[in-house]
């Protein structure tokens, strides 16, 4: 991966609906060029997909967490398995320091929230938890 790459990958990262044609233009290479970069990021697996990022007005209701989880041992690959079969775990970051784990949680009522808590609070290899709700957000 070079520098153009990253570059579009930027750009993509900003608006990935964002034209080839306008992303070209940017990064001032051809639209042949562009598309070509974007096939091969896609075939080597760098682009794994496309998503919508939504304003938090937009789902008013949904509360959402951050959880740091503390791992026994070695059973940092058990719990992150674990953690993705959770429908209400977001997204998952491993990171050094007090706490192994960092997950992003999503639940559309308390009660989804406590009962997601609890699944999680189970997992075997956990042994300690603790969990923000996000209140606001300021930055997207």
């Amino acid at each position: 991966m070079d520098a153009t790459d990253r570059q579009l990958l930027g750009l993509l990262r900003d608006n990935a609906r964002m034209p080839v044609t306008a992303l070209a233009r940017a990064l001032r290479v051809s639209r042949a060029t562009v598309q070509n970069r974007i096939e091969k990021l896609e075939k080597e697996g760098q682009i794994v997909g496309y998503t919508v990022r939504l304003k938090p007005e937009a789902e008013p209701h949904r509360i959402r967490a951050w959880m740091t989880v503390a791992v026994e041992g070695n059973k940092a690959r058990q719990v992150l398995q674990a953690l993705r079969g959770d429908p209400n775990v977001q997204t998952l970051h491993t990171t050094n320091g007090r706490w192994d784990i960092i997950a992003e949680l999503r639940a559309d009522t308390l009660e989804q929230f406590d009962r997601t808590l609890d699944r999680i609070r189970l997992v075997d290899g956990i042994s300690a938890t603790e969990t923000s709700i996000l209140l606001s957000s300021y930055k997207l």
